[in-house]
């Protein structure tokens, strides 16, 4: 049995962990707040770019784009978003291991696809397992900006309209709730999901529709890129919020139950002292 120092010693340890996972859980919790807004408030930015194109693609018959056109798929590609740090539960691990099994299940050769990952835990595990890394970013600030991406986004763009990726993917883990959160996988290119009824409004195109189309896809699948991170955001930090309330709730149970314990240490030893005490005099008499 441990001793009454050493059950303490526990105690006082484990009432210090739980005082710095309740500051994790605060700390996520303010990050995830600021992190819904931004990634709600990008929302009308990208539906906006999306019916405009939405117009152009679908209303017109004289304009095409090579990323509104599906082609023989040769190669795709796969834009991964993790965490660069952990104490976030099943965050990593879940996207991880459904893109896996999905690539298992697509493809029988790493020369079938390419991987352009952002977060330093994805990039490690990736390499760790050799697959095809082409692109990656660590570092990104907790509120990231598109300045931050702007690089990997455009230069993802351009392979898929390089030609060296016939379609492109993007995984990410979609904000539901704090402690829901949904591995998501999203087609970003060809965009070959676009309807009509995206768009009731008419508008007129200076200098022309097809040159108005060639700037905005461009920028419309970067700004998918974009809008996916910031939602993997929200994710990580509801994540991390959930993952450090059930670690001080462990904590806390892990400290009455130790505290029982050294009650019970205590109380024993006061009995056996009370005992050793009585015997001791009645040996005197």
């Amino acid at each position: 049995m441990a001793s009454l120092r050493d059950i303490k010693s526990r105690i006082t340890s484990t009432k210090k962990t739980k005082q710095i996972t309740k500051a994790m859980q605060m700390v996520a919790a303010a990050k995830l707040n600021r992190a819904q807004q931004n990634a709600q408030s990008f929302l009308p930015y990208t539906e906006k770019i999306r019916e405009v194109v939405a117009s152009i693609a679908t209303s017109s018959t004289d304009v095409s784009h090579p990323m509104l056109e599906e082609r023989p798929v040769k190669k795709t590609g796969y834009i991964v978003i993790t965490s660069d740090r952990g104490l976030a539960g099943a965050y990593n691990s879940s996207i991880t291991r459904a893109l896996f099994n999905k690539i298992n299940e697509r493809h029988k050769s790493p020369d079938e696809y390419g991987i352009i990952v952002m977060g330093r835990i994805g990039r490690d595990l990736f390499k760790r397992r050799n697959l095809p890394v082409m692109q990656e970013i660590v570092g990104l600030p907790d509120q990231p900006e598109f300045n931050d991406i702007k690089n990997i986004a455009r230069t993802t763009v351009e392979m898929f309209a390089d030609g060296l990726f016939d379609e492109l993917y993007i995984w990410y883990n979609h904000f539901v709730s704090p402690i829901t959160q949904q591995v998501t996988e999203k087609k970003i290119l060809p965009l070959t999901d676009l309807s009509e009824n995206e768009s009731n409004a008419s508008y007129e195109y200076e200098p022309n529709e097809q040159v108005i189309l060639e700037q905005l896809l461009p920028q419309y699948a970067e700004s998918l890129i974009f809008g996916a991170l910031l939602d993997a955001k929200a994710s990580e930090f509801g994540a991390k919020m959930t993952a450090m309330s059930a670690a001080t709730d462990n904590a806390s149970a892990l400290i009455d139950e130790l505290t029982l314990s050294y009650n019970r240490a205590r109380q024993a030893a006061i009995t056996q002292e009370i005992t050793e005490i009585v015997g001791g005099a009645a040996a005197l008499e």
